[in-house]
């Protein structure tokens, strides 16, 4: 188990705080990045874009970013509100990316997972995942998905047998 103090790091409210004093017109923009296959592990990932000013939106360039993911029914916020976690999570990131990281980079919502530990991994319904496939191309990407997560050879001779009954 990890051994820190979670009252000296920073919460990702104190540094929005600071950030919406110093920057009036700033703005901070979130995008849920979330696939198909992340969504079949209970994955959501989100992607924020921290800008000072007005100018910095209207070129679209982010003075910082930040991404974070989170797990669907994992202890804490996570058990019903994983895409908001994963959102704050990633705003805190971004605003750290941009100087406002506090006494310490890492937020103290990043501390309290790491606190929390790792997930334990899910094990992919490959079956559930094939009866879904309808295109040709959807069974080449879950095909490379397949190889890409060492799936037995088993799963990848169905997906291919998936694959030569269905049209492109």
């Amino acid at each position: 188990m990890a051994r820190f103090n979670l009252d000296e790091y920073e919460t990702v409210e104190e540094r929005l705080k600071r950030f919406h004093k110093d920057h009036v017109d700033g703005a901070i923009v979130t995008e849920n990045l979330t696939q198909p296959s992340d969504r079949v592990s209970h994955t959501w990932v989100v992607r924020a874009s921290v800008y000072f000013d007005y100018k910095d939106q209207e070129l679209n360039m982010p003075r910082g970013t930040g991404m974070a993911f989170e797990i669907d029914g994992t202890p804490g916020a996570n058990q019903t509100s994983a895409l908001e976690n994963a959102e704050t999570s990633a705003i805190g990131r971004a605003l750290a990316n941009c100087g406002y990281s506090g006494n310490k980079r890492p937020s103290r919502e990043e501390m309290a997972k790491a606190k929390r530990g790792a997930p334990p991994l899910r094990e992919i319904d490959w079956a559930a995942r094939i009866a879904l496939v309808t295109t040709k191309t959807q069974a080449r990407q879950l095909y490379a998905e397949a190889m890409q997560k060492h799936a037995n050879q088993d799963v990848l001779a169905l997906i291919e047998e998936k694959a030569t009954k269905l049209p492109e």
